[in-house]
């Protein structure tokens, strides 16, 4: 049986994040696969799957920042905050190009942002998008997010390209579509691509088509990374073979004075063993997440 793992894909605009993941489940013959970091069909670049036991590591994954390309339309506003919606408002625009690069550092730091009403997050049990399609009116609570970057790298009217640096929970929608009222006109995404998530960069990723042809080929493992790779950056704690007899047992071991935090722990044949917690008033790390499997 293949290695539980991470495979890194530069999606393609088109199939939905589900789509690459029922490819990866048929062509690694890896019942139980995941995604982190769901991309919209329009969307394209970094996508996470996570294969066997490594889906345990998803939590951690939630919590990385990203980093996008994106491309806003001045001039009209959609439904959806994107160019699948239908268009619902238009409004022309005057503004000069430094006019909106001062504009955008405005939206850097910490700031509240409403959700499009088009999106999955769910209201009483029921998704938002299901909602509004069936006509409803919905009333969408506002979500801090923190914006990290937002440089403008070009300006072709109406269309202005974007990089974008911000936490989970940030609607890229959302922020063309404010964007655009603080400009005095309306605006909506027309395209992204998410070129980070976390450490793991676009130019380390795998595109679809070169991943569907080594599962053909049965070379697709060459493209996974070890499980070990999902908590890059991390402090790392290397067992000795008594430490990692303890750690399969649930049995915290001894840590430098110090430690604080969260670690990745490695069993003496290089392999992930476990998530560790440190324990300052102990002096140990414990074990929060144990892998018997990979």
């Amino acid at each position: 049986m293949p290695k539980p793992g991470l495979l890194v894909i530069d999606k393609p605009t088109g199939p939905t994040s589900h789509d690459i993941v029922n490819i990866v489940r048929r062509g690694t013959q890896i019942r139980k696969v995941g995604h982190t970091g769901t991309l919209d069909p329009y969307a394209s670049g970094v996508l996470l799957v996570l294969l066997g036991s490594v889906t345990r590591l998803a939590e951690y994954l939630l919590e990385v920042d990203k980093e996008y390309l994106a491309t806003i339309q001045f001039g009209a506003a959609t439904s959806t905050y994107d160019a699948a919606g239908r268009i619902t408002a238009t409004r022309p625009f005057t503004f000069r190009e430094e006019t909106l690069e001062a504009k955008l550092a405005t939206f850097v730091g910490e700031r509240l942002q409403v959700p499009p009403v088009y999106s999955a997050i769910k209201i009483g049990g029921r998704k938002a998008y299901d909602m509004a399609r069936a006509g409803e009116e919905i009333e969408m609570a506002p979500r801090k997010v923190h914006i990290y970057e937002l440089a403008l790298l070009r300006w072709e009217s109406p269309n202005a390209v974007v990089r974008v640096r911000c936490s989970r929970g940030t609607y890229i929608r959302s922020i063309a579509h404010d964007i655009g009222e603080a400009m005095g006109s309306h605006a909506h995404l027309i395209s992204l691509r998410r070129i980070r998530l976390g450490p793991f960069s676009v130019e380390r990723a795998t595109p679809l088509d070169e991943l569907k042809r080594r599962f053909l080929e049965g070379t697709w493992e060459k493209a996974a990374m070890p499980a070990s790779a999902v908590l890059e950056g991390w402090e790392t704690v290397q067992l000795t073979a008594e430490e990692a007899e303890k750690i399969r047992n649930g049995i915290a071991v001894q840590a430098p004075q110090g430690s604080a935090g969260r670690a990745r722990a490695i069993a003496p044949d290089g392999e992930l063993l476990a998530v560790l917690e440190a324990d300052p008033a102990a002096g140990t790390w414990q074990p929060k997440k144990v892998f018997l499997d990979l």
